[in-house]
This record gives C-alpha cells, structure tokens and sequence, in this order.
C-alpha cells in the first residue's frame, strides 16, 4: 500500500486566490485548483469538502492576514478613529493581497452561505462608530468611504490614476484623523 502524499492546505489556498484573481470568481472550481495545485479533486475536496467551504477557508485566511497587520498599526481596543485610519492605510495600499481581498469578495457572492462571517466581520468593525457623535459619523463616514473606493477600483468598477488615488487616501485620512 502506497503512502499518501499530504496536501499543503495553505499552498491549495494560495492556488485558489490565485485564480480568482487573474481569471475571475467564475473560473474557482474544484477541477480548476487541482490542476493548478497539480493534485488531484479528491485531494482539493479532503481539505476542504465543498467549493463553499473553501471559499470560506480562503476568506478566513485574508480576514486573519488583516487583522495581524491591523494589531500591528494600532491595539484592537485603541480609539475607533485610529482604527479607521489604520484600516483605510491597509485596505487602500496599492499591495497585491489588496487585490486578492476583492476577488475573494468577488467569490463570495457566490457563496452565499459564507456572508454571514462577512457580515459579522463589518459588525464587529463598525460597532463602535457611533453616527450620533461627530467623532463616531467622522470614523463611519470614513469607513464606508474606504470601503467603497476599495470597491471601486478593485473590482475594476472604476479607474483612478496615481493622483487621483492618493487623493481619495489623502481625503479619507484627514476624515479618519479629524475631532479626536
């Protein structure tokens, strides 16, 4: 009986972003990322069982690569603008690991069942930005702001040039750093 070769889950991941990246969410099958991985679909489907659910180990995976770079910017209790900021420096860095976040977010629309992690996620992002205080509205207008240019350009929904694009980052720190 021959030994089974183990799989590197991490390196099957890594494949599959990938993917989605430089063909698209439409393009993440099972069949695809095992040939890219160069293993076979039983390999893919023992790491991870469903298309679904690695599509949720691939957004688990960037969710803790962002919140390991957020901690290192500011303390997960820090001010809630301080937080903003450092979030808007991540989300709109001009960093590969950018453009994966948009196509994983591309493969989650279709996987519905995986929204709800997402939706946690924001939740527990913007729980503390009140839009009652002018310091809480500054932290969520900025929030939202960062999101959506995040989207925009990401998605390829939009094209900002260099001076454009650090206008936007330029604008939204200003919110993200104004009324402490």
């Amino acid at each position: 009986m021959g030994r089974h070769k183990s799989i590197d889950r991490e390196h099957v991941l890594a494949v599959a972003e990938r993917i989605v990246a430089e063909t698209g969410a439409a393009s993440l099958t099972i069949s695809a990322v095992a040939n890219a991985a160069g293993i076979t679909k039983g390999g893919v489907q023992s790491c991870f069982g469903t298309k679904e659910a690695m599509i949720g180990a691939m957004l688990e995976r960037w969710t803790k690569s962002y919140e390991e770079r957020l901690r290192a910017i500011v303390p997960p209790e820090g001010d809630v603008k301080k937080r903003v900021a450092a979030h808007a420096e991540i989300t709109l860095s001009r960093e590969e690991s950018q453009e994966r976040g948009a196509s994983l977010l591309a493969a989650l629309l279709q996987s519905p069942e995986n929204l709800g992690p997402t939706r946690d996620w924001y939740r527990d992002h913007m729980q503390d930005m009140d839009p009652g205080t002018p310091k809480g509205r500054d932290a969520l207008v900025a929030f939202i702001a960062t999101e959506g240019a995040f989207l925009l350009r990401y998605l390829g929904l939009a094209s900002f040039d260099d001076d454009q694009w650090e206008g936007v980052r330029r604008g939204i720190d200003e919110l993200s750093r104004t009324r402490r």
